[in-house]
């Protein structure tokens, strides 16, 4: 689990100075060690996470008498039969690492190499005799990868962060996605929230020849799938099996890990698997309560399950005032802007484990892959209304944060003219689904395209390697999506129960009373953050912030706040602006330097 960039340019030899630069701005994500590689157009960056191959692992890593060369991020969890497979095929490999086992598949496997690994992963590969460099991303988009071309080349990041300083003309907010975020809490597709710097897509290959882009395609899709038409006993089967085979090769590492166990069913499913592959061995777990605004059944829940099973349980607490005055390191570390108030406490119970760990699993993805959320069950007559207001989703997520009224008073003129981008990465990934697709299937893949890898594995990559921590998620190896999108609807979704199969195969183990329970994400009230003094001086300093000129009506952020006083029924609009202020603070007004871990908001923004 590392951080990588680099620079490919077109007819120049890259600048020391420049590559150096950039793993600066990464270097959080690999405290362990940072190497660069220099060949004349080409340089290559690496900041590293050591988990497995402690001494042998440094990157970048070469085969072929030096004629490819490979930085990458994450884990090729697969990498045991995939080292045996090409010892048989010839290749001699320098190190135990994983990754170099992604140098040789490219060798010997030729174009479809990226489909035999089994992992999250980002990387970038030069082959020298080819002139090529190729930037990959997995097929869920655990690990980020983000690229900027310039006149001269191609930059290439971990994080957005680090791009900035080669832009030409530096950051600049992206209008389009900057509704997104606003109106869904995060922006998805190729724009980022920064012109000129584009999101490599989950399960996406760009080929790069001269500094320039000659290709980008999809290596990954699960659309042509057949869905299963089978029993719950045959389906568990199948889950049985390729479980076990997913989580021994997720717990392949040479450091220990923990689990962030919330009490709910994907990190106890998780952590069953744990057990299974593990035996007796003791497990460290964390979880997070909000002393002032607890969360009892969660945390209750995750108590009594720690008790039951032995683990080492560490409760992790905090406050409001604490969370709030975490906001600028969050919004930092985060990079991209989403708004998601459970990037706080992801942040601070990561601080915690990343004190005696390096790896650490969770239950991201038991949701979206087997029909958990809520709006997965709207009837037919609810999503049809909706479709009406809002074409082109099939009535599924019609509804954006701002509102017709706040829309009104709150967007410029010049910014109003994006609002259809609002749900633009909605509409087209619904319509890009098999016709022969359920609407609940189609649900379940819009999801997954956007909001699963660039809202919630944003908080937990970044969240995670602003501390030095490694999130491993097994419930999104692909394997598991295929399996899951595939299975027949009523074995997800009966009535107003969604989840259906994966409560019914931890319900034996885990008892009716934990598992049956309503769900209850993490919540954090922001609204309590914003009254008082804190709203006062909110007033005096947002409606004429900079980061809002041109682009926001001063007059509707004072009747936002004003409307907060009276009525505090616009917490989330307001948090939105405040955090937009934060993160213009950092990344158009500031450097991108990190900021202190605790500070006061709204002191920074002022």
């Amino acid at each position: 689990m590392c951080g990588i960039a680099g620079i490919f340019l077109h007819d120049a030899d890259v600048d020391r100075h420049q590559l150096d630069q950039l793993a600066s701005r990464i270097s959080h994500r690999g405290p362990d060690n940072t190497k660069t590689h220099l060949d004349g157009r080409l340089g290559l960056a690496h900041t590293r996470l050591s988990i497995i191959d402690l001494a042998g692992g440094d990157q970048p890593l070469f085969a072929d008498d030096g004629r490819l060369a490979l930085i990458a991020n994450g884990e090729i969890y697969n990498f045991i039969e995939l080292h045996q497979d090409l010892e048989a095929r010839g290749a001699v490999f320098a190190t135990h690492s994983d990754c170099e086992t992604i140098l040789h598949a490219y060798r010997h496997y030729g174009e479809g190499f990226l489909e035999k690994l089994n992992g999250m992963f980002a990387l970038a590969l030069y082959d020298k005799a080819e002139g090529k460099l190729l930037l990959a991303r997995d097929r869920l988009g655990i690990k980020p990868l983000f690229f900027a071309e310039t006149a001269g080349g191609v930059g290439f990041a971990s994080e957005q962060k680090a791009l900035y300083p080669i832009l030409p003309n530096g950051p600049a907010i992206q209008p389009d996605a900057l509704i997104q975020s606003l109106e869904i809490g995060f922006n998805t597709g190729a724009n980022t929230i920064v012109s000129g710097v584009e999101r490599l897509q989950p399960g996406e290959l760009a080929v790069f020849e001269a500094g320039k882009l000659l290709s980008r395609k999809r290596f990954w899709s699960p659309f042509n799938l057949p869905t299963a038409q089978t029993r719950y006993d045959e389906s568990i089967n199948e889950f049985e099996t390729l479980m076990g085979q997913i989580m021994l090769e997720h717990m392949r590492s040479d450091v220990p890990f923990a689990l962030f166990l919330s009490g709910g069913v994907d990190s106890s499913v998780v952590l069953e698997w744990l057990r299974r592959e593990e035996g007796t061995r003791e497990l460290a777990s964390y979880t997070l309560t909000l002393i002032d605004a607890p969360n009892h059944d969660d945390l209750d829940a995750a108590k009594s399950i720690a008790k039951r099973f032995g683990l080492r349980h560490n409760i992790v607490e905090s406050n409001l005032p604490t969370l709030f005055s975490h906001l600028p390191f969050a919004v930092w570390a985060a990079d991209d802007f989403i708004v998601d108030h459970a990037i706080l406490p992801t942040s601070l119970l990561a601080r915690e484990a990343a004190k005696d760990f390096k790896v650490v699993f969770s239950g991201e993805g038991g949701d979206e892959l087997f029909a958990g959320y809520g709006r997965y069950r709207r009837s037919k007559l609810q999503r049809w209304l909706a479709n009406l207001r809002s074409p082109g989703s099939g009535g599924f997520r019609t509804r954006g944060q701002l509102g017709g009224e706040w829309r009104k008073k709150l967007l410029s003129n010049a910014l109003s003219k994006h609002l259809a981008a609002g749900r633009q990465g909605f509409t087209n990934t619904w319509r890009c689904t098999p016709q022969t697709w359920s609407d609940l299937q189609r649900m379940q893949y819009t999801d997954i395209s956007t909001e699963l890898p660039d809202q919630l594995l944003v908080k937990v990559d970044r969240m995670l390697m602003a501390w030095g921590l490694e999130g491993r998620v097994p419930l999104l190896d692909h394997r598991l999506v295929e399996f899951a999108l595939n299975l027949p609807d009523d074995l997800k979704v009966r009535g107003r129960e969604g989840k259906l199969f994966l409560k019914r195969w931890a319900e034996p183990i885990f008892g009716s009373e934990l598992i049956r329970r309503p769900k209850r994400g993490f919540s954090v009230h922001v609204g309590m953050c914003l009254q008082g003094d804190n709203l006062r001086k909110l007033g005096q300093i947002l409606p004429n912030h900079p980061a809002f000129s041109g682009l926001f009506k001063a007059s509707g952020i004072s009747a936002l706040i004003q409307r907060q006083a009276s009525e505090q029924d616009v917490p989330e609009i307001l948090w939105s602006l405040l955090q937009l202020a934060v993160w213009h603070r950092l990344f158009i007004d500031g450097n991108g330097q990190q900021p202190e871990i605790f500070t006061d908001p709204i002191d920074f923004i002022a």
